[in-house]
């Protein structure tokens, strides 16, 4: 058996590769420690820049506004909406697209996958924004919710992601199943998705993050306030902290420091992604290679 010692190039490239990742994973884990302890620290702590890893001085009655505020339930209810309802359907959309472009037995299937990638290419930030907005004040979508669940139904390059993952799945399976008598319906029910549970939780990962985070459509498009989501109330808090040092008292009530009241909005907000993240962590590892690698 042979044995290969590490040498010292080796050794000390491993050291500063653990050492430039111990740093990123501090970089991206800081901020949500920062928000945490602000959320539950004094307001004349947060304001004065005392916190900044444990909290000052715990004070959790900004968790207590933001309890008695219909507006904040309102806004995470139709959060909560718009991401599991708009992805499921965007699922639905991307999968049954991606099976019929990986039959090549399809009909204008080159020309099908031109105009998908073009729209990679001139999307929104070629074309600007006013026209999507135009496109979907034509097509009287604004200020519903239909609007933002049709309004980005799709993406093209998660649509190619999953075409090239069933274009990995044996077509022999596929052949023994026709010859079975059964319908695509059931081909794709049967075969296609239980085999590409990985890729379709990836991608769906994505869709309900976008979902999640999304606020400047649903901002422009939305103006009835029990239809905007949670991040579009949290960027009007944020706004109205930074032009009123007094923030809007008429809605909170008295309360010296904005800080700790976005703060307690941020760490609810995260909550529903926090606790769904694990359980669906290892279908995000099978995948995070999909349309990289066939096997």
């Amino acid at each position: 058996m042979l044995n290969y010692s590490v040498g010292t190039k080796d050794k000390i490239f491993n050291i500063v590769n653990i050492i430039l990742l111990v740093v990123f994973a501090l970089s991206c884990v800081y901020p949500f420690l920062y928000t945490l302890a602000a959320s539950v620290s004094d307001g004349d702590s947060v304001t004065a820049g005392d916190v900044l890893l444990l909290p000052k001085h715990i004070n959790i009655e900004s968790f207590k506004i933001i309890l008695k505020d219909k507006i904040i339930w309102t806004g995470y209810l139709n959060t909560i909406f718009y991401t599991g309802f708009g992805t499921f359907c965007s699922l639905v959309m991307t999968i049954t697209c991606a099976y019929a472009l990986s039959k090549k037995d399809l009909w204008g299937r080159k020309l099908f996958m031109i105009f998908i990638v073009l729209t990679m290419w001139l999307n929104i930030r070629v074309f600007g924004v006013i026209p999507f907005y135009l496109n979907i004040r034509d097509l009287h979508l604004t200020d519903s919710r239909t609007g933002i669940i049709i309004g980005f139904l799709m993406n093209a390059f998660y649509i190619v992601l999953m075409r090239t993952y069933f274009e990995g799945i044996p077509a022999d399976l596929e052949a023994s199943a026709k010859m079975d008598g059964a319908s695509h319906f059931q081909i794709l029910w049967n075969i296609y998705i239980p085999m590409s549970r990985p890729a379709i939780v990836t991608v769906g990962l994505f869709y309900a993050v976008a979902r999640w985070n999304g606020y400047f459509w649903a901002m422009v498009l939305l103006q009835d306030e029990n239809k905007i989501p949670l991040q579009v109330y949290l960027k009007k808090v944020l706004t109205d902290a930074n032009r009123n040092d007094e923030f809007s008292s008429s809605t909170f009530g008295s309360i010296t420091s904005p800080e700790t009241i976005s703060a307690a909005i941020i760490v609810i907000s995260v909550i529903p992604v926090i606790m769904i993240y694990p359980f669906i962590l290892k279908y995000f590892n099978k995948g995070a290679n999909v349309g990289g690698v066939k096997e």
